[in-house]
């Protein structure tokens, strides 16, 4: 992390330049995991491309929802806990048990998506040790590492992600106007389902409330880096965007009229490996392969590092401490708690399955956290909280309530799907 002192005296205009954008990638990066991949495939596999512009749809909900975080924080001076917080306590009895069980399954859950390529790539170490290597590579690297280096590696991981599903896309040779008519809303027979998870799945995550640590350790600590929060935050979203529509369009060519079915879960992209390797030899299953590496263990990166600073913030209130610097934070006993906390325990649901009744809590309050964030968010960026000039205009506030009520009926159908 950055220390005070190392932080160059910023210039009184802040144009935006491609080197800026970093925080609005990571954020972006982190919230799509092999699960979201393997939802695009199957959206693209059993409807083309007519559900695209759920998918464009979902990048535009994101960044309403993105610029809000950033723009609360920047605005205020204030982290999103300390906005929560002046909401009253409700907010922090959802958010401990949510954040501790939460951290427990999706452990599990990331270091096992990130095993998956590893496993296909060397059969000869086992899934679980792979997953094991995974989780520690993780918090050591977090552990040990300031931000620009975390940074950096993102970037790479990102890099790696996009040229790789992108390269598919292109060796697929999509027809264009298929393609373009996929824009335009429409809804075919069951596809409600898969057109809510398309806008409000891909890139939709906790990480997402930690978009302001990772500007204020980056620097951008005031309002006059607004214009800048705003070109990272849209760019990061643009590139996700491209990268979800080549995925719709890996489902839509590959798949497609293909009677090839894909496993449910992050395994269906092992599936999608073979139909590569007999479509384009070893070499382009390899490929994607990494690709697929890339994507998950960005998702472990992000984690570790974002969530834990979350959960650092949140005990620095309970304990009234509120004030305490980023670079403290980064160092907490808090902060390096949560990592082994995201990274042992999870090992036992390696080797013991998971617990129905675990499993059951820990989707009922996921389903809650983005409706929870979004009403949050509109509800403080209308208020006295934040200062006038940069409250929500009718803009901001029409983007926000869509995403509320998108992410609300989202919920719903969760919660709706865990009772029955």
């Amino acid at each position: 992390m950055p220390r005070q002192d190392e932080i160059a005296v910023k210039p009184s205009v802040r144009a935006p330049r491609w080197r800026h954008v970093g925080p609005g990638l990571v954020v972006a990066a982190t919230g799509v995991g092999a699960g979201d991949l393997v939802a695009t495939l199957i959206a693209g596999d059993r409807f083309a491309y007519s559900l695209l512009w759920a998918a464009v749809a979902g990048c535009l909900v994101k960044i309403a929802l993105a610029e809000a975080v950033g723009r609360w924080h920047l605005a205020t001076g204030h982290t999103i806990f300390d906005g929560w917080t002046r909401l009253g306590r409700w907010t922090s009895l959802y958010f401990a048990p949510y954040i501790v069980i939460w951290g427990f399954v999706y452990g599990a859950t990331a270091m096992s998506a990130t095993a998956l390529p590893l496993a296909a790539l060397v059969p000869a170490v086992p899934l679980e040790a792979w997953a094991m290597i995974a989780g520690v590579t993780g918090l050591l690297f977090v552990w040990f590492n300031r931000y620009a280096v975390f940074e950096a590696a993102m970037a790479l991981l990102v890099g790696v992600m996009f040229v790789t599903v992108v390269t598919l896309a292109v060796l697929l040779t999509p027809s264009l106007p298929a393609t373009l008519a996929g824009l335009v809303p429409v809804l075919p027979d069951g596809s409600t389902f898969y057109t809510l998870g398309l806008i409000g799945g891909v890139g939709g995550t906790i990480t997402m409330a930690s978009y302001g640590y990772w500007m204020h350790a980056k620097g951008w600590r005031d309002a006059s880096w607004m214009r800048v929060m705003r070109w990272d935050n849209g760019t990061a979203y643009a590139i996700t965007g491209i990268f979800v529509v080549a995925m719709l369009v890996v489902g839509a060519e590959l798949l497609h009229d293909s009677q090839v079915a894909l496993t449910a879960g992050d395994r269906g992209l092992i599936d999608l490996a073979g139909v590569l390797e007999a479509r384009f030899g070893h070499g382009v299953a390899v490929l994607f392969l990494v690709g697929f590496f890339a994507a998950a263990f960005s998702s472990i990166l992000g984690v570790w590092h974002g969530v834990s600073l979350l959960f650092a913030d949140f005990v620095d209130h309970v304990r009234g401490r509120p004030g305490a610097s980023l670079a403290a934070r980064a160092t907490s006993p808090a902060f390096r708690a949560y990592l082994l906390w995201l990274t042992f325990p999870p090992m036992l649901l390696l080797t013991l399955g998971r617990p129905f009744q675990l499993v059951l809590v820990y989707g009922a309050l996921g389903a809650l956290f983005m409706p929870f964030l979004a009403t949050t968010l509109i509800w403080l960026l209308n208020s006295r909280h934040t200062p006038p000039e940069w409250r929500n205009g009718w803009t901001s506030n029409i983007g926000l309530t869509i995403a509320a009520v998108l992410f609300i009926v989202v919920s719903g159908s969760e919660l709706i799907g865990l009772l029955r």
